[in-house]
C-alpha cells in the first residue's frame, strides 16, 4: 500500500534538510586545499596582532550577513553603478574596513595556494571563530562547505538587523524570524564583551535614561562631548575588560554600565533578565549557549551544491 501523502512530504522535506547538510563537514578542504586550516590561522593571527579592532569587527561582519538572509558572504560584495549591495545599506555604514581587509588577505593566500576552491562564506566563518577563541571565548566547530552568494541588494536587509534603539520586542522578532529563541539573543548580544559603538549610537539616550549608573553617564557625557564634530569617536561595549571575551558585559549591565539602550533594555524586559543574570553568574554556561547560538548561526541560511558559487574575489560576484 503506498504511503500517505503527508508521510512522502515529510520524507522529502527530511531527506532535503539531511542531503542538504550531508553537503558540509569540518574537512571538507583536507583533499582540495590540505593547507586551508594553516593559512586561514596564520593569517588571521597576523591581522589581529597588527589590528587589535579586527576580532570585534568580525564578529559584527558575521553577524550582519548571517541573520538578514543566511551565511552567504553578500555583505562582502561591493556596489556597482547598477546594484547598491548591503555594505552600503545604512546599518552597515558603521561596519569597520578591519574585517573586509582581513576577508581580502585571507582569500588571496588561499587563492594561490587552492585557486577557486574556498568560498568568502567559509573563510568568515573560520575566521569569526578562530578570533573570538583567540580574546579568550569558546571553541565551537565551523562545518564547511558553504557557497557564495550570486547577489547583494541592500534593500533586501530592511528590518532584519537589530538596531540599538529599538523595543525589545521588535527584537525578540527580528531573531525568532530566523529561527532564534529569546535565550539564544541573549547570548549572541554577549558579543558586546569585545568591541566599541560610537558615540552618535547611544549619546541621545543618556540623558533621558535613568538605567545608567551616574557616575558612567557622566563619564560618557564627557567622552563624546565632541562626536557631533567627530562622528568616529567611540566608547567600549564593555569598559571592564574590552579586549577579553568573558561574561563581564552580562556583569555590567544590572549595575548600570551598559552602553546602548538595547543593553539596558536586555536586563529590564522580564522575558530577557532572567539569561542576563545566568550569564552574569556562570561563564561556562554562557560560554555554551554563545558556542551553541553561533554555530546555529553560521549555518543558517546556507548556500550550497549549485544555489551559490566560489568566488573568486570576495567583493564581487563572478
Amino acid at each position: 500500500m503506498a504511503p500517505p501523502p503527508l508521510l512522502l512530504v515529510l520524507f522529502f522535506l527530511s531527506s532535503t534538510a539531511l542531503l542538504s547538510e550531508s553537503r558540509l563537514s569540518l574537512d571538507y578542504y583536507s583533499k582540495s586545499c590540505p593547507s586551508f586550516n594553516q593559512i586561514m590561522q596564520e593569517t588571521v593571527t597576523n591581522k589581529q596582532i597588527i589590528s587589535p579592532t579586527t576580532a570585534a569587527g568580525t564578529l559584527r561582519l558575521m553577524f550582519h550577513d548571517c541573520l538578514p538572509n543566511g551565511c552567504d558572504g553578500s555583505i562582502l560584495i561591493s556596489s556597482t553603478p547598477f546594484n547598491k549591495a548591503e555594505r552600503d545599506a545604512d546599518i552597515n555604514l558603521s561596519l569597520p574596513g578591519d574585517p573586509f581587509d582581513l576577508i581580502v588577505r585571507v582569500k588571496t593566500a588561499l587563492e594561490l595556494s587552492c585557486p577557486n576552491t574556498v568560498s568568502c562564506s567559509d573563510i568568515l566563518s573560520v575566521a569569526t571563530r578562530d578570533l573570538v577563541v583567540m580574546l579568550g571565548g569558546p571553541y565551537y566547530n565551523v562545518y564547511l562547505g558553504r557557497k557564495d552568494s550570486r547577489s547583494s541588494q541592500a534593500s533586501s536587509i530592511e528590518g532584519k538587523l537589530p538596531k540599538p534603539s529599538m523595543k525589545m520586542s521588535e527584537m525578540i522578532d527580528i531573531f525568532a524570524a530566523s529561527g532564534f529563541s529569546v535565550q539564544e539573543m541573549v547570548a549572541l548580544n554577549g558579543a558586546h564583551t569585545i568591541g566599541f559603538s560610537h558615540c552618535k549610537e547611544f549619546s541621545s539616550n543618556i540623558a533621558n535614561n535613568t538605567h545608567y549608573n551616574p557616575r558612567f553617564a557622566q563619564a560618557l557625557k564627557q567622552a563624546c562631548s565632541g562626536y557631533p564634530k567627530n562622528p568616529t569617536l567611540s566608547v567600549f561595549n564593555d569598559i571592564m575588560s574590552p579586549n577579553k571575551f568573558d561574561n563581564l558585559y552580562f556583569q555590567n549591565l544590572p549595575k548600570g554600565l551598559g552602553l546602548l539602550e538595547s543593553d539596558h533594555a536586555l536586563y529590564n524586559d522580564p522575558r530577557t533578565k532572567p539569561f542576563v543574570d545566568l550569564y552574569a553568574k556562570d561563564q561556562n554556561k554562557f560560554f555554551r549557549d554563545f558556542a551553541r547560538a553561533m554555530q546555529k548561526l553560521s549555518v543558517y541560511g546556507i548556500k550550497t551544491g549549485r544555489k551559490g558559487e566560489i568566488r573568486r574575489r570576495c567583493d564581487a560576484v563572478n
